[in-house]
């Protein structure tokens, strides 16, 4: 018995539709502020970490700006106080993300 043929036992009332679901997705604004944002690096417990800090808006966008971050680069990392912290040194890259979604940065450390 396959999946089609339960679905009927279940929903015997139900009609089947052939026309493909749209699912719209909202394109979320970041607040682009006037002061640079801060990308510094240090080793915390000899490790390198990569931490961006001075943020202005919404703490919630600064969350999304976070998770797209370490999506782009394929790595870990978390939020916390105000600040991102990405695992590994990528201040280079991160620095031309921010400057591409049109935010000012400074580099701080090393």
């Amino acid at each position: 018995m396959d999946l089609q043929e339960q679905l009927k036992k279940l929903f015997p009332d139900h009609e089947v539709s052939n026309e493909p679901e749209i699912v719209e997705e909202e394109e979320h604004q970041l607040f682009v502020q006037k002061e640079p944002m801060i990308c510094k690096f240090e080793k915390r417990k000899g490790k390198p970490t990569t931490i961006i800090e001075g943020y202005e808006g919404d703490d919630e966008d600064f969350k999304i700006l976070a998770k797209e971050i370490k999506t782009k680069l394929s790595v870990g990392g978390s939020f916390k106080d105000g600040a991102i912290i990405i695992q590994g040194d990528y201040r280079d890259k991160i620095m031309t993300i921010l400057k591409d979604k049109g935010f000012k940065t400074k580099r701080v450390g090393g």
